[in-house]
């Protein structure tokens, strides 16, 4: 059995104020990690404001980094938890989607948005879409933009270009953590994905940025998702 991980602790405390009864009284989530590749990731979210997560479907990526975020905001050691991934989509093109911008980024962000309702409560989560503290952000429109005090996530890097990436790592302000998660494997850009690109960069110039890789034996979504997984790995679909 895996031991549970104590939340990290900071001496700076968030700005953050929030009007949503109860709140204040949310406890951290207690995360247990399923798999040592799990609790490397943990140990690098707390070491280290910058993180690269390599590795397929079904293995808690986006779970662990999710829940995370939601400790740190729920202890106020965050402002605010942004959410933004590529537009190179699977299905319609988010132009095509109904609504508001904050319609057409909702869908997406819903793996991550589903796991901090787990945590914070939807009306946590509800306040804090609307106060600005928890935004869906599309990587179009982060160009000029600085965020400090934030836990940035980004999801399906294999599809942001090494161009955008370039953009997105200096929005990073002070205080701010970033996350890039993404399986290469997977990667829809016919002339290379950035988040390889950038992993051999920050190797080259020995920056201290941890590079977690889960494998296919870290899947444990379900053996459904696992034998699917590597059928798909050796049919190189």
């Amino acid at each position: 059995m895996i031991d549970s991980l104590e939340p990290p602790k900071k001496q700076v405390r968030s700005r953050r104020k929030t009007n949503y009864k109860g709140a204040a009284k949310k406890e951290t989530s207690g995360i247990i990690p399923k798999t040592e590749t799990q609790r490397e990731l943990l140990n690098a979210l707390t070491s280290s404001n910058q993180v690269f997560i390599l590795g397929p479907a079904g293995t808690g990526k986006t779970y662990v980094t999710a829940t995370y975020a939601a400790d740190l905001y729920t202890t106020k050691e965050i402002d605010k938890i942004v959410i933004t991934r590529p537009h190179v989509t699977v299905g319609k093109d988010i132009g095509y989607l109904p609504g508001t911008l904050e319609e057409k980024t909702y869908p997406w962000a819903l793996p991550v948005l589903d796991v901090l309702i787990k945590h914070l409560g939807k009306g946590v989560v509800e306040t804090g879409i609307k106060n600005g503290n928890i935004e869906m952000a599309p990587l179009a429109l982060m160009r000029g933009r600085s965020f400090d005090n934030s836990f940035i996530i980004v999801d399906e890097t294999q599809n942001i270009t090494t161009h955008e990436l370039k953009m997105l790592l200096t929005r990073v302000g002070e205080g701010s953590k970033i996350v890039l998660n993404g399986d290469v494997q997977q990667s829809d850009l016919p002339s290379g994905d950035g988040l390889s690109k950038v992993i051999h960069l920050a190797k080259k110039h020995i920056l201290p940025v941890p590079v977690i890789e889960f494998g296919i034996n870290d899947i444990i979504r379900s053996d459904i998702c696992a034998q699917w997984v590597k059928v798909f790995l050796k049919e190189g679909i």
